[in-house]
């Protein structure tokens, strides 16, 4: 009998816990950008601006080692990833910290904090690439894809990596705050170059690998690349670099934010 008391306590709290979650992303999504159509169309023309600037450099330049297909997808796939990561990076350095204020306030933790902006703006994006990939196939524009089931494992590895990435800046930032700020724009920025958005790796001489395969989003570019076209493959990327990463940067995170909850937020509130 305890035993089963025990369990339905437990599903009762996921319940509570996923409607917590749920009116958490609900109200961020508000929050960030006023109210959710706004918030599609800003998702929507900063996707716009990669697209149509990565599309005219490759006008102009040629598409070089681009994947023999639809330019579109390929631009496309390095792109959306790319934004994936760094979003997921910024909503969760953006979240409420264990020192925050907000935090003696049940029932708001961390984890939540962390959650509620993480799934608003994954939200926001995968609302914001639908439509723009509705309004090509309105035109005409051929997105084929080619095993469109492997592609969603690199686009949800593209965000939980960033989720995992942004925990340590995170939990690291009340320790060296000035050191956070610089480090953390610097690791976006270089996502620019290491990502591997307009460079296949399959095609990259071997001198250059050790320059981009330490990226998780490299890896997941790349693989998404894999999925999406017939005539790509590639052994020098793996989804399981990109899983491995994840899961020991969010445990790092994880027990630095448990460090920071016992700790940190002691001595802020007097213990």
């Amino acid at each position: 009998m305890a035993t089963e008391t025990h369990s339905k306590s437990m599903i009762l709290g996921l319940f509570e816990f996923a409607d917590l979650v749920f009116h958490s992303v609900v109200r961020e999504v508000r929050t960030q950008s006023g109210n959710a159509t706004f918030g599609v169309f800003k998702e929507v023309t900063t996707i716009g601006v990669f697209l149509g600037l990565f599309y005219m450099i490759a006008m102009f330049l040629g598409r070089g080692a681009a994947i023999r297909g639809s330019l579109i997808v390929f631009l496309l796939t390095g792109i959306v990833l790319f934004l994936t990561h760094i979003k997921a990076i910024s909503s969760v350095r953006s979240a409420q910290s264990a020192t925050s204020a907000i935090m003696m306030h049940a029932p708001m933790t961390v984890i939540l904090s962390i959650l509620a902006k993480s799934f608003a703006g994954l939200y926001l994006q995968v609302i914001a690439v639908t439509l723009i990939v509705l309004l090509f196939w309105i035109y005409g524009v051929d997105l084929t894809i080619n095993d469109p089931k492997a592609l969603v494992l690199p686009v949800f590895l593209a965000w939980a990596s960033g989720i995992a990435t942004g925990m340590i800046f995170m939990t690291v930032a009340p320790l060296i705050p000035s050191i956070v700020k610089t480090i953390s724009p610097i690791y976006q920025r270089a996502q620019m170059f290491t990502s591997g958005k307009m460079l296949p790796a399959a095609y990259m001489p071997s001198v250059m690998l050790p320059w981009f395969s330490w990226n998780p989003l490299f890896h997941c570019i790349d693989q998404a690349r894999v999925a999406a076209f017939v005539n790509y493959n590639s052994d020098v990327t793996s989804n399981s670099y990109t899983i491995w990463f994840t899961l020991i940067a969010l445990l790092i995170g994880l027990m630095g934010e448990f460090w920071a909850r016992k700790n940190l937020s002691k001595s802020k509130h007097g213990g």
